[in-house]
């Protein structure tokens, strides 16, 4: 849920600076005008509604791109004599540490996250995700290059002056170039950022819904309070998005950090062969993963406030391997914290059997139960998947 409340700050935040950007008024209006319109209709159509939107989405998605990459081919001039003097074609320390960091962060994030398991239940069949994934990865990739080199463009065209610091103007180089265009496309642009980020910010809302309803009240508690309580927690979204000071890649990075401390011992707690974990050395090592950041910040910067700034990757940008050794330490460390729990738990367990004198049943193997549920797929899996009474008893 903190992961969904920062990715809602991340859209909202990237949304004010591209209003701010291209028209030069204030976004504040426009974010709430937003969070209300989403949060009724989703109240109102739940998933569904967010499906539908995520269709509208694609779509607008594919329009922009085409109409932009026009636009910039036509308008945009590359001046060949920046190129040597911007230093982008040589090699950086911040470009050879997110060759680690990102596939790391966005790897364990895409697991952490409800909306892409919304997407991934949604499917009918596993060929369907399979063609939906490999279809999405293709188009994902041609328009990640396409809006990736627009600050390359935006630097060749211009220079790396222009705007001020690269840090500041880098995560929306997309839309300075966008604001030298003519008026229409201007406008047009501003119209399918506000409609995509709406299509973004609902399903998050919805996953968010569903989370909260789910795991924390186990479904037992009416779910217009939950939806009231996520629509409650939009105010302060829209507050830390106007006022937090990072860029959009540091908010994402925030939440990064806190999947990979916790997924990697959640995915050792699937295998069969280390069936003795249980779920609370897997939570164990989640926690421990993100205090070992601090640990590791507190360490390598000689200060506990460093080691706390290291978890919201303040140091991004700094000449440093801070943020490196801050995603080796997370899934390292979680793994470390969640051994140890296990161990120290197994520990506590025989000193019990012992105290006891009754047998130790620490590393026993669980035994599964076979229960109503496992009967109605046996059943399902001796019926003909296309025949009329499969289709039934699978409904």
């Amino acid at each position: 849920m903190i992961t969904m409340f920062l990715y809602m700050v991340a859209e909202l935040s990237a949304v004010n600076s591209v209003i701010n950007l291209l028209t030069g008024l204030d976004g504040l209006p426009a974010l709430i005008v937003e969070v209300v319109v989403t949060t009724i209709y989703t109240a109102l159509g739940g998933f569904r509604v967010s499906f539908v939107t995520d269709n509208i989405q694609g779509a607008l998605v594919l329009c922009m791109i085409i109409i932009c990459t026009i636009s910039i081919g036509t308008k945009s001039h590359i001046d060949t004599s920046l190129i040597e003097p911007s230093g982008l074609t040589k090699a950086t320390l911040l470009g050879w540490k997110l060759l680690y960091i990102l596939p790391v962060a966005i790897a364990t994030n895409f697991m952490f996250l409800s909306p892409f398991w919304m997407r991934s239940f949604a499917s009918r069949t596993d060929r369907d995700l399979y063609i939906g994934s490999t279809i999405a990865g293709v188009w994902i990739f041609v328009i990640l290059t396409v809006t990736g080199f627009t600050g390359i463009i935006a630097v060749w065209a211009h220079g790396v002056d222009k705007w001020g610091p690269v840090e500041e103007w880098s995560s929306v180089a997309f839309f300075y170039l966008i604001a030298e265009l003519p008026g229409w496309v201007v406008g047009l642009v501003l119209l399918m950022v506000v409609a995509l980020s709406t299509a973004v910010f609902d399903s998050l809302q919805s996953a968010l819904i569903s989370t909260a309803s789910n795991d924390l009240f186990r479904n037992k508690l009416q779910l217009r309070y939950i939806r009231l309580g996520v629509a409650v927690l939009t105010i302060p979204v829209i507050v830390v998005a106007i006022k937090a000071d990072a860029s959009v890649l540091q908010i994402f990075l925030i939440s990064d950090i806190v999947s990979a401390a916790a997924i990697p011992s959640l995915l050792l707690g699937l295998v069969d062969g280390l069936y003795f974990l249980n779920g609370l050395d897997v939570i164990v090592g989640g926690c421990g993963g993100i205090l070992s950041v601090f640990i590791f910040g507190a360490i390598y910067y000689g200060s506990a406030k460093a080691g706390g700034e290291l978890i919201y990757m303040k140091t991004l940008y700094v000449d440093d391997w801070g943020v490196f050794g801050a995603y080796v330490a997370a899934p390292v460390g979680g793994l470390l914290f969640m051994f140890a729990c296990c161990a120290v738990r197994l520990a506590v367990l025989w000193g019990v059997s012992r105290v006891k004198g009754t047998r130790f049943e620490g590393l026993d193997r669980p035994v599964v139960k076979r229960g109503e549920d496992e009967e109605v797929e046996n059943v399902v899996e001796r019926v003909d998947e296309g025949s009329e009474v499969g289709k039934d008893v699978r409904a």
